[in-house]
């Protein structure tokens, strides 16, 4: 099975799928599966932090962005918010409040639009030479970071208004956040030269 490693213009994880037919196809739906499943766990995965307990989302949406790339990150992202829309409890908060689109339309839509957004963001420029750069790949991620929590906000701030908005869904995650960015701008990279071996 041939297999090609490339750093220009394409992800990191693309480059070792085989380069074409129904071989790339079924590694492209495994991998793409295999992201969704890392992106439930990690909503799921809750661990202290101050000033509020975080999940691991954000940091499973930048190392998957960053490895996968704009199209195969895309892919895992998008078929994650088509197992939360066919009622799989797959969120952070589900099945508690609620499951399926009622979910997803509701107070914290915009996340998972930032998610979406962040994804395409950081895999596109991952598959331009960031993925190779930490000090590169944090300031994207701190983009993808910022976005996500700016699309969150947006959206909250019409159910309780702005300044409640920043409060409940800003402050309190900026500080793990910015954590959250500078381990995957370290991991991903470590991840480039592991494959370059």
């Amino acid at each position: 099975m041939a297999r090609v490693i490339s750093t220009s213009h394409t992800s990191l994880v693309a480059g070792l799928m085989p380069r074409e037919g129904v071989a790339r196809l079924v590694a492209f739906f495994m991998l793409a599966l295999a992201g969704s499943i890392v992106l439930w766990i990690s909503a799921k995965t809750h661990v202290p932090f101050f000033p509020v307990p975080m999940t691991l989302q954000t940091l499973a949406i930048l190392v998957i962005a960053g490895t996968y790339g704009f199209r195969l990150g895309l892919a895992a992202i998008g078929l994650y918010m088509l197992e939360g829309m066919f009622g799989l409890p797959v969120f952070s908060a589900t099945p508690e409040r609620g499951i399926g689109m009622a979910y997803m339309m509701g107070p914290t839509a915009g996340y998972l639009v930032g998610f979406i957004v962040a994804t395409g963001l950081v895999g596109w420029f991952a598959e331009r030479g960031a993925a190779q750069s930490p000090l590169k790949l944090f300031a994207v991620m701190l983009l993808g970071a910022a976005t996500i929590l700016g699309l969150g906000f947006a959206y909250l701030s019409n159910f309780i208004g702005a300044e409640a908005a920043f409060n409940a869904g800003v402050l309190p995650f900026l500080l793990g956040d910015l954590v959250k960015v500078a381990i995957a701008a370290l991991m991903v990279p470590a991840v480039a030269k592991l494959i370059k071996r």
